[in-house]
């Protein structure tokens, strides 16, 4: 879990994981869930933020059943679609979230 200060601390980034989601037009479940698996696993480098956060993204949708391509999500966060696929299992996993076995 993650301190109730990340919030303050990290408000550009999470300024920015709402402009991702409102471009692909998430629901408050996933916007939720990837604020969460964001916070929870939040890289010490700033170069990594923003795979993270499309990650987070692609992750806290798909947990809320208002899933999004990874390409989709990747283009909406401007990073690589294979950003999105090499990490969000992963995050999902550290955030304490049961990711799909398919």
């Amino acid at each position: 879990m993650y301190r109730a200060g990340d919030e303050v601390d990290q408000r550009e980034w999470l300024a920015e994981l709402d402009a991702v989601a409102d471009r692909l037009e998430l629901g408050s479940a996933a916007r939720s869930n990837a604020r969460d698996i964001f916070l929870s696993t939040l890289p010490d480098e700033d170069r990594s933020k923003q795979a993270a956060l499309a990650a987070s993204v692609y992750a806290g949708a798909l947990i809320a059943g208002d899933q999004r391509s990874q390409s989709r999500v990747a283009d909406a966060a401007d990073v690589s679609r294979l950003s999105v696929q090499g990490k969000w299992k992963t995050l999902v996993e550290e955030a304490g979230f049961d990711a799909p076995d398919w």
